[in-house]
């Protein structure tokens, strides 16, 4: 086939007059196809695009399968037969065609099939055209976009693990973001190894994600011809690109990891601020070698999770020096109280961000105390870091000092509140101090804007025991209101107090009263011991997280077959109250008889009655009159009477006609025992009576 003025074939009536011009400025050849007499006229553009003379083409479309190879022809074939078949109205392909010198070029037609009214294909008027350079340039995009969306993914990985990294607080958790599958397997990582430098050493922390150690390779010394020891003495990356490299390089190393199948590797020094902390390696058992780019890439992600592990370091060792303190500022241990089971327990807070803060003021304290008492102390300093750790250590120490020397609780918060005061801190503390008689039951309680105190009777039943309260410790100083109301409680035989700070009520979006119902059910529902009581209400505290740190402190009266009913009784007299003193006499004779001391009754109320006296005449205050039922080895009955006055009293001898001075011999000579013990800002004169059992 020719072009139109070379062509002896006559063209189509309604072929397009001149089209040559027109298709040849857009690089196009034109053909006119007749499917009735099997001739196809091609334009002088088109012969071109085939490479064909105009006396190479005699006009029959067999005659182009010189130019085009088989296998194109088929599916050339093809494409056209289906078109034809199934009443489409164009078609379109691109094909290769061999050129006169041989080479392979691409090439594109597209196809108009005509039809006539019966739908019977019987014409194609079309364009043919040189398509190499727009594939090329196709080619080139999509390799491009290939090479970008590659660079987008791995920027993305990046980044995701810069972000998880952001969020480690130990090196077990940056470890744990590296392994996770959205981390370095998505860089096609197959194994990542890890260590950390140490005393001129590298111990190894991670070792791919079978935990697969190669022997030896625990703790390494750093002149030991290995990849992580080389790239942390030389501060720069190893990248090795072949298996061959890795065992020629490493011979020592290789053979403990073939079975691995690893085909690169890159190992990257771990730096901060120009200083080696640690080196880590990736291995690929499906690439060899790294662009540029990758090799930038994880270079970048390097130095990220260096700086990741520098800060879990810090922070580990922060939390390791803030537990320490901590400890060193609880008491070491808890004594044991005749007549009590105690349980204390401790959780510190857990915080996702700040380094050292998984630690508080919160505390608790046992004091045993004279006379088979023993006080009991829960408190929490404003804030979560060391300063509130420190606050609590001298003030668990004065409180527990105040008490031991015998004030009365209410002295005992006032005096702590005063001492916290003067202390060189903005802190204040909120605190319960109960001082508990485990002969009797009688807890005297003392609150300083703490949570109120929880008691679970022997059948589980738990209710919440409302005491009067003061301002925290620090701030009833600050504001001159030192003063402490007293509430009084009783613990039967089997009762449980527990004392707890706010970490255990408070949750998220609650109410602390509705908290407080939660914990109720908790001790209804619990165990009968009290270590394991303790141990689920922590369990739960800990499952539920949180902010604040937890103190705990469980103490469960005894039944004592020692004990007498009504085991306690306490009166107090008033200076210039002859009534008070009439009841407090009467009150001593009644309960002598009632507890079997009857053959003492005498001795007991005419020394009771001396010490009662002396306490008003010769003291400015009331007198406080306890009387206690005691048994052990024998049964005995104590008889003890609290003053304000500090000085002691003196045992003299009195005239032939003297009218005082004969006390103290009297209760020398009637009692079996007897003494006196600093009490806060006063003294407690007490004795004892044995009598049979």
């Amino acid at each position: 086939m020719v072009d139109r003025g070379a062509s002896e074939l006559p063209l189509p009536d309604d072929w397009l007059a001149h089209p040559d011009p027109v298709l040849a400025l857009n690089l196009m050849g034109s053909f006119d196809w007749d499917l009735d007499a099997g001739v196809m006229h091609m334009d002088a553009t088109a012969h071109e695009v085939f490479d064909l003379r105009p006396d190479e083409y005699d006009g029959k479309p067999e005659s182009l399968t010189v130019r085009v190879p088989p296998v194109e022809g088929r599916k050339l074939d093809t494409l056209v037969s289906q078109a034809l078949k199934d009443g489409s109205e164009n078609y379109g392909a691109y094909f290769r065609i061999r050129t006169r010198d041989g080479t392979l070029r691409w090439t594109h037609t597209q196809g108009y099939i005509r039809r006539d009214e019966t739908g019977r294909p019987y014409r194609v008027i079309g364009i043919v055209r040189d398509a190499t350079r727009e594939l090329r340039e196709i080619s080139a995009r999509t390799e491009q976009a290939t090479l970008d969306e590659a660079r987008h993914r791995r920027t993305d990985v990046v980044q995701v693990i810069t972000a998880a990294l952001a969020h480690a607080r130990t090196v077990q958790d940056v470890i744990d973001v590296l392994e996770d599958t959205d981390g370095i397997t998505h860089l096609g990582a197959t194994s990542l190894v890890m260590g950390l430098v140490e005393a001129g050493r590298i111990r190894m922390i991670a070792a791919g994600p079978r935990a697969s150690y190669v022997p030896g390779t625990r703790i390494t010394r750093l002149d030991v011809k290995y990849p992580m020891n080389e790239v942390v003495r030389s501060l720069a990356p190893h990248f090795i690109e072949s298996p061959e490299e890795f065992a020629e390089s490493y011979p020592l190393l290789w053979p403990h990891i073939t079975d691995l199948q690893i085909t690169s590797a890159a190992y990257l020094p771990l730096i901060v601020q120009a200083r080696p902390i640690g080196a880590m390696g990736l291995l690929y058992n499906d690439r060899r070698g790294f662009t540029r780019e990758e090799r930038d890439v994880l270079v970048a992600l390097g130095s990220s999770i260096a700086q990741s592990l520098q800060r879990a370091m810090f922070y580990e060792g922060e939390k390791d020096l803030a537990e320490g303190l901590q400890q060193a500022m609880l008491p070491r241990s808890i004594p044991s109280v005749p007549g009590a089971d105690i349980a204390v327990r401790y959780r510190a807070a857990s915080f996702g961000g700040s380094l050292g803060r998984d630690i508080g003021g919160d505390w608790y304290d046992l004091v045993p105390l004279p006379g088979g008492r023993v006080g009991a102390v829960i408190g929490d300093v404003q804030g979560h870091d060391t300063h509130a750790a420190a606050v609590m250590g001298q003030l668990r120490i004065v409180l527990k000092a105040y008490a031991t020397e015998g004030h009365t609780p209410a002295t005992v918060m006032s005096r702590a509140s005063a001492f916290l005061h003067e202390l060189d801190t903005d802190r204040f503390a909120t605190c319960l101090y109960a001082e508990a008689d485990l002969s009797t039951g009688v807890v005297q309680v003392v609150r300083a804007g703490h949570i109120d105190p929880l008691i679970r009777a022997p059948d589980g039943g738990c209710r919440r025991v409302t005491v009067d309260g003061g301002l925290p410790l620090g701030l009833s100083a600050e504001f001159g209101s030192l003063e402490y109301p007293v509430s009084t409680i009783e613990l039967d035989p089997g009762d449980t107090l527990l004392l707890c700070t706010d970490g255990l009520i408070e949750q998220p979006g609650a109410d602390l009263d509705d908290g407080m119902l939660t914990l109720q059910e908790l001790i209804t529902t619990g165990p009968d011991d009290v270590d394991d009581l303790a141990d689920r209400l922590i369990d739960v505290a800990e499952e539920r997280g949180g902010d604040d740190d937890v103190a705990l402190l469980l103490l469960r009266r005894r039944s004592r077959s020692s004990e007498q009913p009504g085991g306690r009784l306490q009166q107090h007299v008033a200076p210039g109250d002859p009534e008070a003193l009439t009841e407090a006499r009467h009150m001593i004779g009644a309960v002598v008889r009632t507890w079997g001391a009857r053959e003492r009754a005498d001795e007991i109320e005419l020394v009771a009655d001396e010490l009662i006296t002396n306490a008003l005449m010769h003291t400015e205050g009331s007198a406080i009159v306890t009387l206690r039922a005691l048994t052990g080895t024998e049964r005995r009955l104590r008889v003890e009477v609290e003053d304000s006055s500090s000085a002691l009293p003196r045992r003299r001898e009195a005239g032939e006609s003297g009218v005082s001075g004969r006390g103290l011999l009297l209760v020398d000579r009637l009692t079996d025992v007897w003494g006196v013990e600093a009490r806060g800002g006063g003294k407690c004169v007490w004795c004892e009576f044995v009598f049979a059992q």
